[in-house]
């Protein structure tokens, strides 16, 4: 880890259960996944799901304003990746989720609804047969892959 933060014991530290509002980036082999340094700082609940509990880990006992870098290796962020996430879909599945005159291709990213309506979740597309189906990877995008977490802790409640 590399870190640059003021010792100050009267900043407020991470803790489970903390509201944070921070900028990071998570990055494997390929570069970015997820950055917000450009734009709007994100906003999370740690313990919440929004982050891998191994990313949480590492913010823990962070003050505000610190700014931090974590190497993860290989499998540790997000699990390794699993032959059986990648599974086929039938044309007529996706024609009752979406869009029937959708056209699919490799590579692309598909958002399906979660079966209680109230999330998604996503797939990429690895192969398109000419039935229509299409076989897609439910892995996370870095699941197996060594990351790098950098983050900026901009306040802590």
């Amino acid at each position: 880890m590399t870190s640059s933060a003021t010792l100050d014991s009267s900043l407020p530290t991470v803790q489970p259960g903390s509201f944070l509002t921070l900028h990071y980036r998570l990055a494997g082999p390929a570069g970015d996944v997820i950055n917000t340094f450009g734009g709007q700082p994100a906003t999370l609940s740690l313990g919440a799901g929004e982050l891998s509990p191994a990313v949480e880990q590492r913010l823990l006992g962070l003050p505000e304003g610190a700014r931090a870098t974590f190497e993860l290796p290989a499998g540790e962020a997000f699990g390794e990746r699993k032959p059986e996430m990648q599974q086929w879909v039938a044309r007529k599945l996706l024609d009752a989720l979406g869009d029937p005159d959708e056209s699919y291709a490799v590579g692309e990213v598909v958002q399906f609804p979660t079966p209680d309506a109230q999330g998604s979740y996503a797939g990429v597309v690895l192969q398109v047969r000419e039935d229509g189906a299409l076989l897609f990877d439910f892995n996370h995008p870095l699941a197996g892959q060594p990351v790098t977490f950098e983050v900026y802790v901009i306040g802590v409640l």
